[in-house]
Order: structure tokens, then C-alpha cells, then sequence
């Protein structure tokens, strides 16, 4: 039997597997796909949407190719990839999973970038959003914001060293790039590349916004899409004993690393999907809040199958290979707990005792975390209500749409 047909019949009983496990437990799948809907709902959606829709005017508008234009210098020289580059690498910091894939895509698809550099581009700029770390982690599920700064400088720099590293890709097969002269007049070069590529465009502003506000939604509906699947798959595992049969193995690696085997079920649900992990893991009262963090951290970089599967689906519509961003994703989850691990005590213990003696004013530290807490808060408040009236004006667009063809 050949691996293709092996491959097929793996397939095949997956899918069969996973509809019998729903019939055999309808009441707990609907509630993971509720818990599912709702993270989507509520947090996701009305996230994301901005950012998505910001992005779109920035490309339409020639803004990207003028930020490519000043970051080139910095760009090519650290990473190997253009200076658009650094534009994806801001928004992708800034709304979080799967941000980077969407705009290195949608850059690729225009050719603005390479196969290579895109590759390279997708590997680094797919975090996790500072409101996430800071208001759902950190708060939310550790009910400590100190632990904040640890996990999100540790997340960073993990993300940055593996764009360091995955600079190194594709170096054989790509083309070598003439070494271009130094430019005497960076802005002006940069502002003729704005007026260029709008007028390039040539679309009209509310044209612009229609696209940006339909192709964005529909993004964003796929990715509820695989929030449910997954959340839904993540509880069948652990009710068909799947997810204890895997921790068996991550026991043994877990001791190595002189870790708890009872962070070794919240571990797998995370390498699954990362809310639900960070949650078990800050509940784990047999660990010390060190391994806590640790292993939260490492979720966090890795950021589950389910965004992974995310940016599959995304990058499908290019000829960029998913394979090189998993392999970066195992690197960043590697980078951002040794970084949890070196910076721990500098970043919390000596913190928090300075905390403790009062050397530092605790309004002083109520002010590092109260913005971002607020602006996670609010999200949670009024995201539903925002995500009904932008789909409300989704199937408007979309309406108006099929109604010219007709």
C-alpha cells in the first residue's frame, strides 16, 4: 500500500470517527461549539474586523508600499524580506492571529513579495495581540497582570529571533538580489510610490470600503469557522481519552524538563487550541506558578492547530508553503519559554518584591495594565453588538452585489 492511499484511508476513518464521537455525544459537542461561537462572537470577530478593514484602505491607498519604501533598509538587511514587510509585522502585532497570514498573502497575491520572502514574512509576523495576552491571560485566567509583561516581552522576542532565523530560508533557491545604490531621497522616492499605487488601484473610496468590509467578514467567517471545529474537536479527544493517551508521551518529556505530569493534559489541549489551554494550565494547582507560565508561554507561541489551520486556509490561496511556518511555529514556542525561563526573575520575582516593599507605587503598576485591561474589557462588553451590526451590513454589501448581476 502506498503512502497516498495510506493517506486516504487515515483520512477517511478520521472523518468517520469524529461523526460517530458527535452522535455518541451530542449535548457535550453543542456546548464546545457554543463555547466556541461565543469566543468567536464576542472577542474575535470584533477584534480582528478593524484591523482587517484598516489594512485594506492602507494597501488600496498605496500606504504600504510607502512604509515599504522607508522600511526597506531595515527590512532586507534583518529578515530578508521587503519593507512591506514591516507594515504586516505592525498589524500583525498589533490584532493578532491570523493578521500576518491574511496581509503577506494578500501582498503575495499582488506580487509584492517573493514565494521565499513570503514564506519567510508569514513565520514571524502571526502573534498573539497584546489585549489577549494582558486582559484574557494574564487577568482573566491568572488573575495576576504582572504576569503580562513576562509573557508578552517573552512572546515578542521569541517571535523576532525567528525571524532572525527563518532569514536563513530559501537562501539556495532564491535569486540574487543586485545590491541597490543608496537612495539620496528615500521620501520622495516613497511619496511617488503612494500617488503610483493609487492611481494603480483606481478604485473609488466607497468601492474600496465595500471590498475591505466583504472580503474582511468573510475572512473572519472562516476563521469562526475553524474556532468551532476545533473547539468541538479539542472536547471529543478528551472524551474519547485521546488527549490522556497523548500526555502519556508528553509525560515523559515533561520530566526532562523537571515540569509536573499534570501540566501535560492542559499542554496537549493547548498544542490544540490555545484559550482552553492557557485557561487548564493557570488552574493546575499541582504546578508552581513558574511552570505555570512556562508552558503557557510555549501555547502561546505555538498558537494551536486551530489558528494554524487558519492560516492553512489562508496561505491556500497563494503557492505559500504552510510547512516552513510550522516548523517556525515549533521555533517560537521554543524561544518564548526559554525567554519565560531567563527573564522570570528579573521581570516578576524582583518585581513583585519591590512591589511588596513599596519601592514601587502600586498606582505606578495600575497604570501599566489598566488601558489594555480596559480595552480587553470593553471587547468582551460590546463585541457581540458590533459583530451583529457588521454582519448585518455583510449581507447588505453582498446583497446589493448579486442584485447588479441580475
Amino acid at each position: 500500500m502506498n503512502a497516498s492511499k495510506l493517506k486516504t484511508i487515515i483520512l477517511a476513518m478520521s472523518a468517520s470517527i469524529m461523526a460517530a464521537s458527535l452522535m455518541a455525544f451530542p449535548k457535550e459537542s453543542l456546548e464546545a461549539s457554543i463555547r466556541g461561537l461565543t469566543m468567536w462572537w464576542d472577542v474575535v470577530f470584533p477584534s480582528l474586523l478593524p484591523f482587517f478593514i484598516v489594512s485594506e484602505f492602507l494597501i488600496g491607498f498605496g500606504v504600504v508600499s510607502f512604509i515599504g519604501s522607508l522600511l526597506e533598509p531595515l527590512m532586507r538587511p534583518l529578515f530578508r524580506v521587503p519593507g512591506v514587510g514591516g507594515f504586516v509585522w505592525a498589524m500583525g502585532l498589533a490584532s493578532g492571529y491570523p493578521a500576518g497570514a491574511k496581509l503577506t498573502a494578500r501582498l503575495r497575491q499582488e506580487n509584492k513579495l517573493t514565494a521565499i520572502e513570503a514564506e519567510r514574512l508569514v513565520s514571524f509576523t502571526n502573534s498573539s495581540n497584546p489585549l489577549f495576552i494582558f486582559g484574557a491571560i494574564a487577568v482573566g485566567f491568572f488573575k495576576n497582570p504582572a504576569l503580562g509583561i513576562l509573557l508578552a516581552i517573552s512572546h515578542y522576542l521569541g517571535n523576532f529571533c525567528v525571524g532572525l532565523l527563518m532569514r536563513f530560508h530559501g537562501r539556495s533557491k532564491e535569486k540574487k538580489i543586485t545590491k541597490q545604490t543608496a537612495n539620496k531621497h528615500p521620501l520622495r522616492t516613497a511619496f511617488h510610490l503612494l500617488h503610483q499605487e493609487r492611481l494603480k488601484d483606481g478604485r473609488p473610496i466607497g468601492k474600496i470600503l465595500g471590498d475591505a468590509v466583504q472580503s474582511s467578514v468573510s475572512t473572519l467567517l472562516m476563521i469562526g469557522g475553524f474556532i468551532i471545529l476545533f473547539s468541538v474537536l479539542n472536547q471529543l479527544l478528551s472524551l474519547l481519552d485521546i488527549t490522556a493517551f497523548l500526555s502519556i508521551f508528553i509525560t515523559v518529556i515533561f520530566t526532562f524538563f523537571q515540569l509536573p505530569s499534570e501540566l501535560s493534559l492542559p499542554f496537549i489541549s493547548g498544542i490544540f487550541e490555545i484559550t482552553l489551554g492557557s485557561q487548564m494550565s493557570s488552574q493546575t494547582t499541582q504546578a508552581t506558578l513558574f511552570q505555570q507560565v512556562v508552558v503557557t508561554s510555549f501555547i502561546l507561541a505555538f498558537s494551536g492547530f486551530s489558528v494554524q489551520a487558519q492560516v492553512a486556509s489562508i496561505l491556500a490561496e497563494t503557492d505559500i508553503r504552510f510547512k516552513p511556518f510550522f516548523i517556525a511555529r515549533l521555533f517560537h514556542g521554543t524561544f518564548a519559554a526559554f525567554f519565560t525561563v531567563m527573564l522570570w526573575e528579573t521581570l516578576y520575582v524582583n518585581q513583585q518584591a519591590k512591589l511588596d516593599s513599596h519601592a514601587i507605587p502600586v498606582f505606578l503598576q495600575t497604570e501599566t495594565y489598566s488601558s489594555l485591561n480596559k480595552g480587553w474589557e470593553l471587547i468582551v462588553q460590546y463585541g457581540s453588538l458590533f459583530t451583529l451590526f457588521m454582519l448585518m451590513v455583510y449581507i447588505l454589501l453582498t446583497g446589493k452585489k448579486l442584485l447588479q448581476k441580475v
